[in-house]
């Protein structure tokens, strides 16, 4: 299968659920974004080294990196390898001098390590076309009075995954405009699967 590179676009706090952020992975020669929701931890291990920050003391993820250099392992890449019922997974592929392997991984660990080790991240085409989101610009000019209406409705309905069932496909596919423009990546990833799942 051929592999898409992925570049890391953004960390950002999650806003439905306490303790968890949204690392958001864009295609380096698309326009599709793939948000991924990850912990508080695995969040302050990519961020950490984003920001090249130095902890007193090895995290886990540089200790992982210590080992292998130790054991003289080198990385190869990381491959967001899967996507099942709304999980990712991901694989590790490292080799030494007589064999290559793969380890199952979270994608935040694997991308928290491949971060230490500077190796480039993967991931397959079935998975951008099931769970990645279009960028896609909206227009000034756009119907504002019937935006509100949409919010309005929804502010009166039950949780975001029940008020997303009773809107149009064109209606989702302005709210996910919306919320990409805005950077909710959580909130677009909802609204994918949504249209997802009419398709």
């Amino acid at each position: 299968m051929k592999k898409i590179k992925l570049e890391i676009l953004g960390l950002s706090p999650s806003q439905s659920q306490a303790g968890s952020f949204a690392l958001v992975l864009g295609e380096e020669l698309g326009n599709r974004r793939l948000p991924i929701i990850i912990g508080v931890f695995e969040a302050q291990a990519i961020a950490v080294q984003i920001e090249n920050i130095v902890p007193n003391r090895p995290m886990t993820h540089d200790l992982f990196k210590s080992f292998a250099e130790g054991m003289n392992y080198t990385l190869k890449e990381i491959v967001i390898s899967d996507l099942k019922e709304g999980i990712f997974y991901a694989k590790i592929v490292c080799k030494d001098s007589l064999r290559e392997v793969e380890i199952d991984a979270r994608p935040s660990d694997a991308i928290a390590i491949g971060l230490r080790f500077d190796i480039p991240i993967y991931t397959y085409e079935a998975i951008l076309s099931e769970a990645g989101i279009i960028s896609s610009s909206i227009s000034e000019d756009e119907d504002e009075d019937e935006e509100d209406a949409i919010k309005e409705t929804l502010q009166s309905r039950g949780s975001l995954t029940d008020q997303l069932r009773d809107l149009s496909f064109d209606e989702l596919q302005r709210m996910l405009d919306e919320a990409l423009t805005k950077e909710d990546y959580e909130k677009a990833a909802k609204i994918r699967d949504e249209m997802g799942r009419r398709n």
